[in-house]
């Protein structure tokens, strides 16, 4: 078995099913947003309570955010490099916290109570899965970072990185000749 093979099998799909996860939240919360804006806050898929605005605003964030994440993931499968690695790692990491804040304004409106209608119920169960599989797809990256057998590990450069860089430990030409 290749070096890192098995988590690279468990990326691929998860990396599907986030993106689909983050494009209906996408969905949802457009959707939603619109209808707050207009002054619909009554439409029978809408409602909500005061917090229902923040929600809105931090779930079309972290679905722009997990999306740009889950684009720089694939570019990573695709690559399967450290490099690659680097870049995909901390864009999972940073849209798991805008997802988690969206969460904590989730809770609060479920909280709060009031009228939420179903559109908006939905797109409350979709970010609680978004953040239970987004930290899943966290966890697996950063399982690459420290260990070569779950991923192009840092540290793991071959011979095509720095070119002919000289290095302190090799010698160095020096010219010696003085000129008059």
């Amino acid at each position: 078995m290749a070096v890192g093979r098995g988590v690279r099998d468990l990326i691929g799909p998860l990396l599907v099913v986030n993106l689909v996860e983050y494009v209906i939240v996408l969905g949802l919360a457009g959707w939603s947003i619109d209808k707050y804006i207009d002054g619909e806050q009554n439409h029978p898929h809408l409602g909500g309570n005061p917090s229902t605005s923040f929600m809105l605003v931090f779930a079309l964030l972290a679905g722009v955010v997990g999306v740009c994440s889950l684009l720089s993931g694939l570019i990573h499968l695709r690559a399967w490099r450290s490099d690659s690695l680097a870049s995909a790692a901390s864009l999972s990491a940073l849209s798991w916290v805008i997802t988690a804040i969206a969460f904590g304004f989730v809770c609060k409106e479920i909280i709060l109570g009031g009228h939420r209608g179903k559109r908006l119920k939905t797109l409350e169960t979709f970010i609680v899965i978004l953040l239970l599989s987004q930290f899943l797809y966290v966890l697996v990256l950063h399982a690459g970072t420290f260990n070569s057998r779950y991923g192009p590990c840092y540290g793991s450069y071959g011979n095509d990185h720095g070119g002919n860089i000289a290095t302190s430990s090799e010698n160095q030409k020096t010219d010696n000749s003085a000129a008059i």
